[in-house]
């Protein structure tokens, strides 16, 4: 049976829409879900919305909405999201679900029957950003430090946790397991605030002031606290108490949070868990912040990034990249668009593009498109080095990608990719080829190359899971071939195996056309049929036209006009067109084609088709408007 691996992520709360900081939490969970999947793990990956509270309502009523319906249709966004950034998540679940208000209500009374939760009148400070009650020695010049606002005094009626009861446990629990909160400085930061006496934990609002929430099980005039109730997910998504899955990830989990709800995560969740006699988590995964431009996204300044726009200019897989490589896990970092630019030439483009290009097209030439035998030869001349970097990275990577210093996994992976670009310079296969004693010595040089590629794309599959796709099936892998197997062996590409063609997995991008500073040309209006109605310019722009290159194409099976195409759009797509008669596969690869990139998908011929080829009808067959030029895949057609 597989070794269980539960990941989950903050749920979000749901005041306003998707950004950054959400798509970066999200990926990195699907990232150690493929990675912990392909290593043999059951994974289950969990997110959702946090859906209750005071915020919720003063953002519903400024939008016009029911809190219901505005939190209907803003999780709608978070949930429309992550597949279109590959994110694979096994539930999304929300706090206004019946399962989780249920499973809410029962944690409460047990905490309550168990004399850990009491009801008392308490005046203190409030901040209503963050819709809890601040310390004095919270804040920061009587500020609170998240809305640098003033708190207001309060003084109600609340029901209390025991929180400060468990105290003395929730430190001798982090001292004696290292790992619980990591990386380490959260740990500290953590270890710090418990040495202060540990206030108990209001988890009540009176309806008098709050009527939008989970009403408490034994006083139907108050309602919970917003992170009661959210920190509950985590298992009310499992059927806790006596749910199967509840049985079996539980005891497997690892948080991923951000560092500003460190402090929930950190201490109420687990003094939670404890006083209703449920195990604590395993571990809480903490990273930093990400700047824009240097400075914090805010609304105010204008800087926040829609995680959507930016995938969709430069590519899913690209942006996960950038976002993987850019951050050391725990710290800090810096976003621009410029980097990513910077980040996709020379690391995708540069570096793994012109390598995978070069040595297809070189093994197509040279041995007729078929993986060679590595042979025998001189260990320093064919490549014995380049086996041993490769395992030694391999060793590198897992060791980093477990410690969650994915970063420098990345950077393991790519620094082998150096090592082959400059093995593909030393060992002159050109040169070689010209050779006839030499053709053993060939075979095991490009052999080298395509099992090196073939070891890469397997180590990058959970950044860039389409790339490495695309690259095991053109070295004759299939699909699905990244496993434990594969991800530390050498060898595993089998001799005799036919290549696909060469493919450019990321063209190099135009920086200035990528900052905006070029506009596309209007298309020509052209003789033919009458026109139809006009339209208005809404409608136009409801179509998303977008430049694709064409990666691959082959005939329909049964079909004597269709053919099926791979289209680079910025993310793979099998569209069909049909323009068999007009065009041969082989004539259609490398080509740029206008895709309608919004189009619903449709099954022609048994295969789903993913988009439109633009395409020009007469009475010679169809022709499809091939730009001029180069522009990058995924450039809007305007």
């Amino acid at each position: 049976m597989a070794e269980p691996f539960y990941i989950t992520t903050p749920i979000y709360y749901v005041n306003a829409r998707p950004h950054l900081g959400h798509a970066y939490t999200t990926i990195v969970a699907d990232v150690v879900r493929r990675y912990h999947r392909a290593n043999g793990k059951d994974t289950y990956l969990l997110t959702g919305t946090d859906e209750h509270g005071d915020k919720i309502v003063r953002a519903a009523k400024a939008a016009g909405k029911t809190p219901l319906e505005f939190v209907t249709e803003i999780s709608g966004l978070f949930r429309g999201l992550w597949p279109r950034l590959e994110i694979g998540h096994d539930q999304f679940i929300r706090t206004t679900d019946p399962s989780h208000i249920k499973t809410v209500g029962e944690i409460l009374q047990r905490i309550y029957d168990k004399g850990d939760i009491y009801h008392s009148e308490y005046e203190g400070l409030y901040c209503f950003g963050c819709e809890r009650f601040y310390g004095e020695r919270e804040l920061v010049d009587g500020k609170c430090p998240d809305h640098q606002t003033v708190p207001e005094t309060i003084k109600e009626s609340n029901y209390f946790f025991r929180m400060g009861k468990y105290q003395d446990w929730l430190i001798d629990h982090i001292q004696k397991n290292p790992g619980f909160i990591q990386p380490e400085r959260y740990k500290n930061e953590v270890l710090a605030f418990l040495r202060e006496p540990l206030e108990d934990l209001c988890v009540s609002r009176p309806k008098s002031r709050l009527k939008w929430g989970i009403t408490l099980p034994f006083d139907n005039n108050y309602v919970c606290y917003v992170w009661f109730d959210a920190l509950v997910n985590y298992i009310s998504a499992l059927g806790w108490p006596d749910g199967e899955r509840f049985g079996k990830y539980w005891p497997a989990v690892r948080h991923l949070v951000a560092k500003d709800i460190l402090k929930p995560h950190g201490i109420y969740w687990p003094t939670m868990l404890k006083a209703a006699a449920i195990p604590v988590y395993q571990s809480l995964n903490v990273h930093g912040y990400w700047n824009v431009e240097e400075s914090k996204m805010s609304k105010s300044l204008g800087n926040v990034v829609e995680p959507l726009a930016m995938a969709e200019k430069y590519g899913v897989e690209a942006f996960r990249y950038f976002l993987m490589r850019e951050m050391a896990f725990g710290l800090d970092a810096s976003f621009s668009e410029s980097a990513m630019v910077g980040r996709i030439n020379a690391d995708l483009a540069n570096d793994l593009g012109n390598l995978f290009t070069r040595t297809l097209t070189m093994a197509h030439k040279y041995t007729g498109g078929i993986v060679p035998s590595p042979g025998d030869g001189d260990a320093e001349e064919t490549g014995e080095g380049l086996r041993k970097d490769a395992l030694a990275m391999a060793a590198e990577y897992r060791a980093s990608m477990e410690g969650w210093h994915f970063h420098k996994a990345i950077m393991a992976v790519f620094d082998f990719i150096g090592k082959m670009n400059k093995y593909v310079d030393t060992s002159q296969p050109w040169v070689l080829a010209k050779r006839k004693e030499a053709f053993g010595q060939l075979g095991f040089v490009l052999y080298n190359l395509l099992e090196g590629q073939r070891l890469a794309a397997c180590l990058l599959a959970p950044v860039m899971p389409k790339t490495a796709s695309v690259m095991l099936e053109r070295l004759g892998m299939g699909e699905g071939q990244v496993s434990p197997e594969s991800l530390g062996r050498w060898g595993i590409l089998p001799p005799g195996s036919r290549l696909g063609k060469a493919v450019p997995l990321f063209p190099r991008i135009d920086m200035e056309k990528a900052m905006g500073t070029e506009t596309a040309p209007g298309a020509p209006v052209s003789s033919g049929p009458p026109l139809k109605p006009q339209v208005d310019i809404e409608v136009l722009r409801q179509i998303d036209l977008r430049v694709g290159k064409v990666l691959s194409a082959e005939r329909v099976p049964k079909s004597s006009k269709l053919l099926k195409l791979e289209v680079d759009l910025g993310e793979i797509r099998t569209i069909v067109a049909g323009i068999a008669k007009t065009y041969a596969p082989e004539d259609l690869v490398g080509k740029n084609v206008v895709v309608v990139a919004n189009l619903a998908p449709a099954r022609l011929m048994g295969v789903e088709s993913q988009g439109m080829v633009l395409a020009a009808v007469d009475g010679s067959g169809a022709h499809a408007l091939l730009p001029d030029g180069d522009p990058p895949p995924g450039t809007p057609v305007s």
